[in-house]
């Protein structure tokens, strides 16, 4: 005989693993120290990627004024005040991308625990109906 309360909770357990359960039990997987190190050293590289596409595009936008103005200008200062632009935004972007992961890392967390405590409690729906079959039968 189906028990419906089983049904259920398999069928919403069965949506979860099927749905955002796969993301977040390979989030889950990791410490949380280690899920957020890896995202902000992914973040720092495509910010670095990021930052040299937009200075590519701030020199070609006025190449020539560029050309003209390379003998006037600087180097070391003008060296300094793009290495200054760009640990700014890279910490900005690193900053940014560690409270993202936090609050994700955390929602994942909740989200998987109340997974597991579903699955604990379909166990024990199982649990007692063998137990009662078993009562029955003597």
């Amino acid at each position: 005989m189906l028990n419906e309360e089983r049904v259920i909770l398999m069928t919403h357990l069965s949506s979860y693993e099927s749905g955002e359960g796969k993301k977040n039990v390979r989030i889950g997987n990791y410490f949380r120290s280690d899920y957020i190190a890896i995202q902000i050293l992914k973040s720092v590289i495509s910010g670095t990627i990021a930052f040299g596409i937009i200075f590519a595009l701030y020199i070609f936008y006025d190449f020539e004024v560029f050309m003209e103005d390379l003998y006037k200008i600087d180097l070391i200062a003008f060296a300094k005040s793009v290495l200054k632009n760009y640990a700014v935004f890279i910490v900005a972007y690193g900053l940014l991308t560690y409270i993202v992961c936090t609050y994700r890392y955390a929602k994942v967390k909740k989200s998987l625990k109340c997974y597991y405590h579903n699955l604990k409690k379909l166990g024990s729906l199982y649990g007692d109906g063998s137990a009662r079959r078993q009562n029955a039968r003597q």
